[in-house]
C-alpha cells in the first residue's frame, strides 16, 4: 500500500470517531497522529492529554506544550506518578504493563470526564517488533492506535511529518526513563533524576540519539555509531567524565554496539 494509501486509510479510521482524545507526549508518533485527528475531525473535536511523570524530562513537556499551540488543539496536562506503583519500582519484566495500566485508566477517565469517549494513541508497525507488554493494557482498556491499524511504519510516520512541516518529524526517537534500567533494578527517583541530568548534557552536545544505561555505579553510554569517534575529543571526555560523576556515578563506558532500541529487553 503508498504512503498516501495509507494516510487516507488513517484518516478513515479516525472518521469512525465523533470526538477523541489523544495520548500525546509530543513525540514523533503522537504528534503526527494529533495533527492528523484535528485536521480529520476539527480541533474543537480532538483533546491531547499529557503526563507529567517523573519519567519525563521537563523539556519533552514543554516542547508538547508549544506542539499544541502549533497544531491548535487544546492540552490537558495529567499528573501521573508512577513511583507510588509497587509493581513498578520493583521493576520486572513486566513493568511496562502496569505503567501503561495506571497512565491510561486516567486518561480514559479525564477523558470522559470532559466528553470525549475515544482514547487513541501513537503506537506503530515498528512497535511489534520488540517486548512491549505495555500493549497488553493498551487492548485491555481498548484504546485505539490508529497509526497501527493503517499500517504506518516509522519512517513513514517520519516522511508524512516532515510533509506537513511538523518540527518533530527528525526527532529522535524517546522512551521514557524507566527503560533505562535493567529489570530487577529498583526504579527511584533519585536514580531517574541521575539518568535525566546525564541525558540532558548529552542532548546539548549535540548528539542525535543517545541512552545512558543505569548500571549502579556504572552508566552506559549509547550513541548512534557514525558518532562514536566524537568521544577521541579529549575535552569532550573529561567533560562527560566530570558532569557523569557529579551525577553520582563511579564509572562510565562507551556501549561499542551504538545506540538501539529496547537494549534492556536484549536479555530477556
Amino acid at each position: 500500500m503508498s504512503l498516501t494509501s495509507k494516510l487516507q486509510h488513517l484518516k478513515q479510521i479516525l472518521k469512525r470517531f465523533d470526538r477523541v482524545a489523544v495520548a500525546f507526549s509530543g513525540g514523533v508518533d503522537s504528534t503526527l497522529l494529533l495533527k492528523i485527528a484535528v485536521d480529520t475531525l476539527g480541533s474543537q473535536k480532538v483533546l491531547a492529554l499529557t503526563a507529567t511523570s517523573p519519567l519525563y524530562p521537563v523539556y519533552e513537556e514543554e516542547e508538547s506544550s508549544k506542539l499544541s499551540e502549533i497544531i491548535g488543539v487544546r492540552q490537558m496536562l495529567i499528573a501521573n506518578n508512577e513511583l507510588e506503583l509497587p509493581e513498578f519500582v520493583e521493576n520486572n519484566p513486566r513493568r511496562c504493563y502496569h505503567c501503561k495500566l495506571k497512565l491510561f485508566s486516567n486518561f480514559l477517565q479525564i477523558a470522559n470526564q470532559n466528553g470525549f469517549s475515544t482514547l487513541i494513541e501513537g503506537s506503530n508497525q515498528d512497535d511489534l517488533g520488540d517486548y512491549r507488554p505495555g500493549r497488553d493494557a493498551l487492548q485491555e482498556l481498548q484504546v485505539s492506535s490508529p497509526l497501527l491499524e493503517a499500517g504506518l511504519y516509522k519512517a513513514e510516520i517520519r516522511q508524512l511529518s516532515q510533509e506537513l512541516k511538523l518540527p518533530t518529524w527528525n526527532k529522535q526517537a524517546f522512551a521514557c526513563l524507566a527503560s533505562r534500567f535493567p529489570y530487577g533494578t529498583s526504579i527511584t527517583r533519585e536514580r531517574l533524576e541521575q539518568i535525566e541530568r546525564c541525558e540532558n548534557w548529552l542532548r546539548k552536545q549535540n548528539f542525535t540519539n543517545f541512552r545512558v544505561r543505569y548500571h549502579h555505579e556504572l552508566a552506559r553510554i549509547e550513541v548512534p555509531a557514525d558518532e562514536l569517534s566524537r568521544f577521541l575529543d579529549d575535552n569532550l571526555r573529561q567533560q562527560l567524565v566530570i558532569e557523569f560523576k557529579s551525577a553520582g556515578f563511579q564509572y562510565i563506558t562507551l556501549d561499542l554496539q551504538g545506540y538501539r532500541t529496547g537494549s534492556m529487553n536484549e536479555t530477556l
